[in-house]
């Protein structure tokens, strides 16, 4: 087994705010990415002890990529906060038009948005926010490169807003334990929109992005935590692929498979 300490590393961490953490180099997870064909990162945080086990180093803190529908997390968090969305329970009505997506097609809460990914439900909330209040707020987040160059209901898939693996992570770090710049319940909300599975040995939270990169390779995302006797371990997951690539179904396998390895999801943790 093939492994590097690396200690006393100083990350750009601006949203993680951690003092020098022990980082594993775990080459172990190449195989999941090489025999799903994509190239990527995996990174988990384990808080408890303050130690990182990260699948290519130099992708998860060098490299910014657009954020795609994970942007969901904090479109939310800034909906709620200002009123935009009274709560999980707010229905914004269908427009009529169909799209590819059967979910979108009716009227939702932003609950069901959420877990459904529906792009028409958010692009509406991130209008009604507003270009100049959305501004605000990536700025007091420092979110990724944090300007908005094109329009205000697309500018986190189309390529003009990045971010990095690490700053993910440290986002999911900072809701879980509701460290960022909004109110508690505001927090609260959203984490309990992102839990996907709960049992007996973990509890699963997390969303999901999917995009497009400049040169046309698809681009997939995984960021949350999985909890295991209330112990978090936050993770963020980022791969890319050809065309062909089926992301949806390719992400969510490496993620499970990588936790698994890595002796999560059996309550043992």
């Amino acid at each position: 087994m093939y492994k590097m300490i690396i200690s006393a590393i100083f990350f750009s961490m601006t949203m993680v705010a951690c003092s020098p953490n022990n980082v594993v180099e775990d080459n172990n997870l190449k195989k999941y990415f090489t025999e799903n064909n994509v190239d990527g990162t995996f990174a988990v945080f384990d808080n408890g002890k303050g130690d990182f086990t990260i699948y290519n180093l130099n992708r998860y803190k060098d490299s910014a990529y657009l954020p795609a529908s994970t942007f969901k997390i904090v479109n939310s968090l800034i909906g709620i906060q200002t009123g935009i969305i009274t709560n999980e329970k707010m229905i914004i009505k269908w427009d009529g038009v169909k799209r590819w997506n059967e979910d979108w097609n009716k009227d939702l809460t932003m609950e069901e948005a959420f877990k459904v990914s529906s792009l028409p439900y958010y692009q509406e909330v991130a209008r009604r926010i507003g270009k100049d209040t959305m501004q605000t707020w990536l700025d007091s987040l420092s979110y990724g490169t944090k300007k908005i160059t094109t329009h205000i209901d697309s500018f986190w898939l189309d390529n003009s807003l990045k971010i990095t693996p690490d700053e993910q992570l440290g986002l999911m770090k900072k809701l879980y334990f509701d460290q960022l710049p909004f109110n508690k319940t505001t927090q609260e909300i959203v984490k309990r929109v992102m839990i996907q599975e709960k049992n007996a040995n973990y509890t699963l939270a997390y969303k999901t992005g999917l995009g497009v990169k400049e040169d046309g390779r698809r681009l997939g995302w995984i960021i949350g935590w999985v909890e295991e006797n209330r112990h978090p371990y936050i993770f963020v997951l980022n791969i890319e692929g050809d065309s062909n690539t089926d992301i949806v179904s390719v992400r969510k396998k490496m993620l499970m498979d990588i936790l698994k390895h890595l002796g999560f999801l059996e309550g043992k943790r």
